[in-house]
Order: structure tokens, then sequence, then C-alpha cells
């Protein structure tokens, strides 16, 4: 279920806002009620019309971007700066990111037009692990990033325990390279989390996002899930477990 006007916006009849407005006049029916109340919630199996034309439904996409360095994880920028929507001009389909990586962050990037999809996979309660490669300044010893396991506090709450593994370090050069895996997507947590224990990152790539990685592509290129793929996800989402 999701709210009318994000519905109208999404099938690109008009901004949210520009919505709202059309509901208030009375433009918009439901199952060949006129609907003017804000807020109302509607189905795929609900007719809506606009104006009295049907709006035709999305079909639902699926795909999976190797986001570069230097790109935003957005539909638009207001500093005109590129999103990661303009890698997949083709795609007739209004996509949006399934969560965020920062403009600085490459890896793994799912986008969908399927509101429930990406609810799935990006709230807390349903821990879907995402796994991080950092390269980061210092030689970290295993006491050192023994916190990240435990939790880190930040100004907006503590992390949830994570996964960590030294993978390389060099002295010489003063860096070191740790995998990470957590569930959660506050702002530029990974980040953050190395920050707290004084090991900025200096690089940072998404390796995986459940069990889906990168495996085929380059920085910039894209793929569309399998049905499989898709239905994957899902379970894995709401039993913490990939499905067959």
């Amino acid at each position: 279920m999701e709210r009318l006007q994000k519905v109208l916006a999404h099938a690109g009849i008009a901004s949210r806002r520009k919505a709202e407005e059309m509901i208030t006049q009375g433009k918009v029916k439901v199952n060949g009620k006129v609907v003017t109340e804000q807020g109302i919630k509607v189905s795929d199996n609900d007719v809506v019309e606009v104006d009295g034309v049907k709006l035709e439904k999305e079909q639902k996409v699926y795909f999976l971007l190797y986001k570069p360095r230097g790109v935003i994880s957005a539909v638009s920028d207001d500093k005109g700066r590129k999103t990661v929507t303009d890698l997949l001009p083709n795609v007739k389909e209004r996509l949006y990111p399934v969560g965020r990586l920062d403009y600085e962050t490459s890896g793994v990037l799912l986008l969908t037009n399927d509101g429930d999809f990406s609810y799935a996979l990006t709230h807390p309660k349903y821990k879907v692990e995402k796994t991080y490669v950092a390269r980061v300044k210092g030689v970290p010893l295993k006491e050192q990033l023994r916190p990240l396991e435990r939790g880190i506090v930040l100004e907006d709450g503590k992390t949830a325990p994570a996964r960590v593994k030294l993978l390389s370090s060099e002295r010489k050069a003063d860096k070191s390279i740790v995998e990470i895996t957590i569930h959660e997507g506050k702002n530029r947590q990974v980040r953050r989390m190395f920050d707290a224990i004084g090991f900025p990152v200096q690089k940072l790539v998404r390796e995986q996002f459940g069990f889906l990685g990168l495996h085929g592509l380059n920085a910039g290129e894209w793929r569309e899930l399998t049905a499989h793929e898709v239905k994957q996800m899902r379970v894995l989402a709401e039993t913490g477990k990939i499905g067959k």
C-alpha cells in the first residue's frame, strides 16, 4: 500500500505536491469514487483515474548498478551533478535507488520502482547485510577494531554489531584494507564508524548487498536482476536466509 500522491508522482503525473493539489481539487478517482482527502493509501489492485484517464501501472523493474565515485545516489541534483539514474538513460520506468551510497563511495547499488521491495531491503528490522571493503589510514590492531563489532555510539545513536576482518596492512604506507559487514544504513555510517576509532576511510567500496555482488561489472555498468534474484532477495529480507 502506498499513499495516493506518491503513486501519482511515481507514474509521472505530477510532482508529489502538485498531486496533492489535484486530489484536493477532486481530479482523482479511486475505484470510480472521487477522493479529496490526503493520505489515502492504494494498492496495485485499485483503479486510479486522473481527469477521467485511467492510470497505467508501471511494470516493476529491478537493476543492479556498479555505482562509481563522484555520482549522487538520487534521481536529481540541484547542483547539476551526475546522478545514478543518469547512468541508465534508456530505462523508461521511473527508478529510485534502494538506500544510498555517498558521493565518494562506489559499489553495489540497487534501483527499482517497487516501493515494497525497497522498504524490505533497507529497513533495519529486516537486517539485510551489506559488505564493504575500506582502505583506511593507519594499521589497526584487532583490539582497536573490536568496538566496531560491539557497536559504535554515533551522534544519531549506537550502531548494531558489525562483522569486521582485517584483510591486509602496509606499515610503511600507513594504510590497511578492512572488510566490514553491517545491516543498517545510517548516513555515511561506515565512514563515521571508522572515524570514531581513529582510522579514517580513504576509499570505500560496497562489495555486496545481500548475496548480490559486482561480478562481471565495471564502474558505471549495470544489469537487470533476474526474477529468481528478486525472489531470493525478498526471501532473504523476510527470513534472513537465501531462497531457493
